[in-house]
């Protein structure tokens, strides 16, 4: 906020701690009332009893000055203004979708798949062995807290961390963040993003055991989606497939998506949702096609 409010040519009048008040740029004033928290990077015009975030200031910017002023309007209004890449808020599926993993749990080994329970696990969510085999990992863990070991699905992700799945469980270890898969075109010109690892699989498993031509981005957690934004930026994509569940979440995800790739020149936003509908995502729609071919 302060950035912008700069290259607009207002300075601060006066600073309190955290925060710090303009005269306001909405409008024509003699007294400061437009406040700006310089540590949530959120403002408040008192005047106008009005405030929000920085793509809410553009808004209202935009709209002060006559011009067109929606989301996508002010997204690149704060583009042009160069100012810092945009970066979508964190969405969140539940209360226990966060980005921290477990570190009650401890890596024992790590092998190709091969405990039977994981292969039945495998089997139920509709995932082919022989592709399983390419992506993923059979992790034996250690739990400190219950003493106790396991065993579980590893899907690696780019801070070196597992997503961890079996028939009971659901968690992670190491870093919680995204996983890039390299598509078959050295230079694609699209890129697909899930919002987890059985709907990528599922999706391949759909395509007869085929990966994309195109880059994947399997976000492992709604909370990491603003980590993918770097690897889309600028990169030179021209579609881009979101494949997020049928629900409020991924509703959310998806609409935040949007208002991104509005931002990316000559890129088109293709959500996929009508495809797997009205299943709630890939792989319960992946899992209904397979018992229909049994």
């Amino acid at each position: 906020m302060s950035e912008i409010l700069g290259k607009l040519n207002s300075q601060p009048k006066r600073t309190n701690n955290n925060k710090a008040w303009y005269l306001s740029p909405l409008r024509q004033e003699k007294t400061a009332s437009f406040q700006v928290d310089t540590k949530t990077n959120r403002w408040h015009d008192f005047g106008e009893g009005i405030g929000g975030d920085l793509v809410d200031f553009a808004c209202a910017y935009l709209r002060s000055t006559n011009e067109a002023n929606t989301v996508s309007d002010a997204l690149r209004w704060i583009k042009n203004m160069g100012v810092a890449p945009y970066e979508i808020a964190p969405v969140y599926a539940n209360t226990n979708d966060v980005t921290k993993s477990d570190s009650a749990l401890i890596l024992k080994t790590k092998k190709p798949i091969q405990h039977i329970g994981l292969i039945h696990y495998l089997e139920k969510r509709g995932i082919p062995l022989h592709i399983a085999h390419q992506h993923l990992k059979e992790i034996r863990l250690h739990n400190t807290r219950t003493k106790k070991n396991f065993t579980a699905l590893g899907f690696r992700n780019e801070e070196g961390g597992f997503e961890l799945r079996n028939s009971f469980f659901k968690g992670c270890l190491g870093s919680k963040a995204i996983t890039f898969i390299r598509g078959r075109n050295p230079k694609p010109d699209s890129i697909h993003l899930f919002e987890g690892f059985m709907d990528y699989l599922s999706a391949i498993s759909q395509l007869n055991s085929r990966s994309f031509k195109g880059d994947t981005i399997v976000l492992n957690s709604l909370s990491c989606l603003k980590q993918a934004i770097p690897y889309m930026q600028n990169y030179g994509y021209r579609v881009a497939y979101s494949w997020m569940d049928n629900d409020r979440a991924g509703e959310k995800a998806t609409v935040a998506l949007s208002e991104f790739f509005q931002t990316e020149a000559d890129l088109k936003h293709t959500p996929m949702n009508k495809v797997y509908a009205p299943h709630k995502d890939v792989n319960a729609w992946h899992m209904h096609q397979h018992k229909l071919t049994l």
